[in-house]
């Protein structure tokens, strides 16, 4: 299955190349998780980030689908 990975800011630096820019799509085997896909990229399990699937919050533990869209991002801080 083909899942759509996209990486902001600080976790852009696990993509491997070529990457197209923020993203990139991974062949995966069905049943894969968030958790076995930040595994492949390497991310480190106490990386602070958000992952989203699909415009929703998942965990870890979230069983990925043909077509999902993974987006990872740093919690982000700010404000006045």
């Amino acid at each position: 299955m083909n899942v759509h990975v996209r990486l902001f800011a600080t976790l852009s630096a696990y993509l491997p190349q070529p990457a197209d820019g923020d993203s990139l799509t991974l062949v995966l085997d069905e049943g894969a998780t968030v958790g076995q896909v930040m595994q492949l990229l390497q991310i480190p399990e106490d990386f602070p980030c958000l992952t989203v699937v699909n415009g929703r919050d998942a965990g870890p533990e979230r069983v990925l689908a043909d077509a999902d869209v993974l987006t990872m991002f740093p919690p982000l801080a700010g404000g006045a």
